[in-house]
């Protein structure tokens, strides 16, 4: 499971490292593609083939907003090798579209890794966690806890 917060840098090529815990639980090639929330999820690609397995079960090319939705997950997503020293190579209109800069934080998020713009990532967490407790109520019904 991916789990965790990490801040590193993203250098002028777009290649940013992944923490070593991650490395050895995604293997040496990954898919990246737009995420929601402004970041982009990164999938093994087991996990990837899984999702396409799902979204292709459920879809219907009669469905505007499944086209809508799986052209925006497929078109976008790339297949990255790891590199020899576990860095990845962060697609230029991957990086525009998520507006990483210098500083990016890698988050676990059980079966995907996301990774965000540090600001974007700062403001978006502080809301979250204005309203956690309220977020807990909701989903309290489903028996998590």
């Amino acid at each position: 499971m991916l789990i965790g917060e990490y801040t590193h840098n993203i250098d002028n090529k777009n290649r940013v490292s992944l923490p070593s815990k991650f490395r050895l639980l995604m293997g040496k090639k990954i898919v990246i593609t737009p995420g929601l929330d402004q970041c982009l999820f990164a999938f093994t690609l087991k996990d990837w083939e899984r999702i396409a397995d799902k979204l292709s079960e459920n879809s219907s090319m009669l469905s505007s907003d499944m086209r809508s939705f799986t052209r925006y997950m497929f078109g976008g997503a790339s297949e990255i090798e790891v590199d020899s020293i576990g860095r990845v190579l962060v697609p230029d209109f991957l990086a525009r579209r998520a507006n990483l800069k210098t500083k990016v934080v890698l988050i676990g998020v059980q079966n995907r890794l996301e990774i965000w713009n540090e600001k974007s990532w700062t403001d978006y967490k502080k809301e979250v966690e204005k309203k956690a407790d309220s977020l807990a109520e909701k989903l309290s019904d489903l028996g998590l806890m």
